[in-house]
């Protein structure tokens, strides 16, 4: 894309954003924020990262965002913090929560905390941004290409692993599952 329409595409965006374009990205995954800092900055988002809690927090008691897309599990504690603390000090951002797919009723806390939407990661830069600038009571669309019913249980089967720091016995015993069936599946690659 040349600067000139690099600068087009950011002035087309700027209506959807408004006047203030203040973006926190909250997220422990390094690489995952960074591409997605990128993504949106191209978008015509002012862009502050945060690996943690804390870091979250502090940016949000700092300089409140308009615009914020938080992970629910992070590293050093729960996403719903730094809701929290965005609310506190401006009450007009627009959060968007990233969760996994066993998270659902922490999603629905968070939107209750005033979140405005949740998306299950992984989430692309350009969900990100439709759900960030969906005007009130339009409908997201719907993906193009949802995640199959065995990929959203093989997503579900790896967090629980993750969790468990890879041990193959307590992911079992979490998932009521027998340890042979569990090692089989984690010996597979995932599906489409």
């Amino acid at each position: 894309m040349t600067d000139q329409n690099h600068e087009i595409a950011a002035g087309s965006n700027q209506e959807h954003i408004g006047p203030d374009p203040s973006l926190l990205i909250v997220d422990d995954d390094g690489p995952f924020l960074r591409r997605l800092a990128r993504a949106m900055e191209a978008r015509g988002f002012h862009v502050e990262t945060a690996e943690s809690v804390a870091e979250g927090v502090a940016k949000s008691k700092g300089r409140p965002p308009k615009y914020a897309v938080v992970d629910l599990r992070l590293g050093d504690g729960n996403g719903l913090d730094v809701i929290e603390a965005i609310r506190l000090r401006r009450d007009d951002t627009r959060i968007i929560v990233l969760t996994g797919y066993g998270n659902i009723a922490t999603a629905v806390t968070a939107v209750k905390l005033g979140a405005v939407d949740y998306l299950a990661k992984p989430a692309d830069a350009d969900d990100v941004f439709a759900a960030l600038t969906q005007r009130p009571g339009e409908k997201a669309e719907l993906p193009e290409n949802p995640m199959s019913a065995d990929r959203v249980r093989w997503e579900h089967i790896q967090r629980v692993y993750e969790m468990c720091e890879r041990n193959v016995s307590e992911t079992a015993r979490r998932l009521n599952m027998h340890r042979r069936t569990l090692q089989r599946i984690l010996a597979k690659r995932a599906p489409k």
